[in-house]
């Protein structure tokens, strides 16, 4: 049986990687390093997979808010940079035989015009809205999806 298309939110300061940075990579990819977080990790490595659709969420700017839309174009694998002693990210108590982070290769599809403030998306279910609720990585349903990029003009 085929696994449904599962949809998310993927936070990122502008200023340390944009929508327009994730364009401009290599093939249009890169992965999703650095979450540190054990429940983003958790959807990193459980349940984010390939072929999955991303809102690309600028945070930190103004406007807040969706820049454009990203597929997964590789499922969850450990982080390399929990074990490079030179990276920003690195974690000396992970274990490359257990490792502790994981990653995800993004891939870009297309970037928004003008962003979707998060005021427009601010539907009141959706976790980047709720108090307290931090998560760089998080799920959004597929209406949830698709409203946004009906604000976008998509």
């Amino acid at each position: 049986m085929a696994r449904t298309t599962k949809y998310w939110l993927f936070k990122s300061e502008p200023d340390v990687f944009s929508i327009q940075d994730l364009k401009a990579a290599p093939r249009k990819t890169t992965y999703w390093e650095g979450v540190r977080n054990y429940q983003a990790r958790n959807l990193l490595r459980d349940e984010i997979k390939k072929g999955d659709k991303v809102l690309y969420y600028h945070s930190r700017v103004q406007p807040i808010g969706v820049a454009g839309v990203a597929r997964i174009s590789k499922s969850g694998y450990p982080d390399p940079d929990q074990f490079d002693a030179t990276a920003k990210y690195h974690d000396p108590k992970s274990d490359p035989e257990n490792p502790r982070w994981f990653c995800v290769d993004v891939t870009w599809e297309q970037t928004f015009d003008e962003v979707v403030p998060q005021a427009a998306t601010a539907r009141k279910d959706m976790m980047v809205v709720q108090r307290g609720a931090r998560l760089s990585v998080q799920p959004v349903t597929k209406k949830e999806f698709d409203a946004v990029l009906k604000m976008a003009g998509r």
